[in-house]
């Protein structure tokens, strides 16, 4: 079979099941790394049994391949297992790339590297990372081999659609312990939906558009207003709407008065502004970055009230 092989990482993931099915979309022939044997279902996809936490099964993942997309991560509490997969096993994968000679490497890190914030619109060269939890310390590690071997590494902010277990989840969770518009709702969040980061991908994997090695941030150029994200959940019946508004003070009082699995760290994450400038990488790969998560949302709207708990 001709045309284009892509060794992909995280092939069963949140964003990298929806660069799986972009890449067949394009008829893309794709070698997917899996912890698990089976057969392949799909003749564009063959799976490669082996685990970034063991660097020897990952012999022979990029035999062959025009690029890797390496979309795998851990989101943990745990260090070591974080360490073990983000920041060993890319050392490991970008290792197996540069004994394979890949032409194109692309990486998937996270805006969370920036820590707190609040950030409002700084490029990737005027804000230093400042890592907080165990996943964001070590995948900012881990971004440093992927760079030795020359790839275009991805920090997009929320991602957004089908498939997320941990943005709209979160904020029904902190709709019910802040039953408010938090602080005016003027927050300006980095977002971006699944369906168009697996575009930009895709796009950088086997484009006809190679862009240098190199950090870029990869939200959708335009960030969205917490306040006109939480209005757009809540027309689609995925979320209540809030009909107070509340100063940050008395959010955060809320917050604490009503314990609960999220954070203040995190909700400021989603209530205030951490947006970071977009523009570049999209521009780079020649690639639409499409009319933004608020335009997406209707799509993915059924998934999200099957599976987000009702908070009303």
């Amino acid at each position: 079979m001709s045309g284009p092989l892509v060794a992909l990482t995280g092939a069963t993931g949140f964003i990298g099941s929806a660069a799986l099915r972009e890449l067949g979309r394009r008829g893309v022939r794709v070698r997917a790394l899996t912890r698990h044997p089976g057969p392949d279902a799909d003749p564009l996809v063959e799976r490669f049994t082996g685990d970034l936490t063991d660097p020897g099964s990952l012999r022979g993942l990029c035999e062959g391949a025009d690029a890797l997309l390496h979309l795998a991560s851990c989101v943990s509490p745990d260090e070591n297992l974080c360490e073990a997969v983000n920041h060993r096993g890319a050392v490991a994968l970008a290792a197996e790339a540069r004994r394979a000679a890949v032409p194109r490497v692309v990486a998937l890190s996270t805006a969370a590297v920036y820590g707190p914030g609040p950030h409002s619109g700084p490029d990737v060269d005027a804000i230093r990372p400042a890592p907080t939890s165990p996943a964001s310390r070590t995948r900012l590690a881990g971004e440093a081999p992927m760079l030795e071997c020359g790839a275009v590494v991805l920090r997009p902010g929320l991602v957004l659609g089908a498939g997320d277990r941990w943005v709209v989840p979160a904020l029904a969770e902190l709709l019910r312990r802040v039953p408010a518009r938090w602080d005016g709702g003027r927050g300006l969040l980095s977002a971006v939906d699944v369906t168009d980061l697996a575009r930009l991908v895709t796009d950088l994997a086997c484009g006809p558009h190679a862009v240098p090695a190199g950090v870029h941030h990869a939200s959708h150029p335009v960030p969205v207003r917490n306040g006109d994200l939480m209005d757009t959940l809540a027309e689609h019946a995925v979320l209540p709407r809030a009909e107070a508004d509340w100063p940050w003070q008395r959010c955060l009082e809320s917050l604490r008065l009503n314990p609960g699995r999220m954070s203040e760290r995190q909700f400021a994450l989603l209530a205030r502004d951490h947006w970071y400038a977009s523009t570049e990488v999209w521009r780079a790969a020649a690639c639409p970055p499409g009319p933004g998560v608020l335009a997406r949302l209707e799509e993915a709207a059924p998934w999200y009230r099957r599976h987000v708990a009702p908070t009303a």
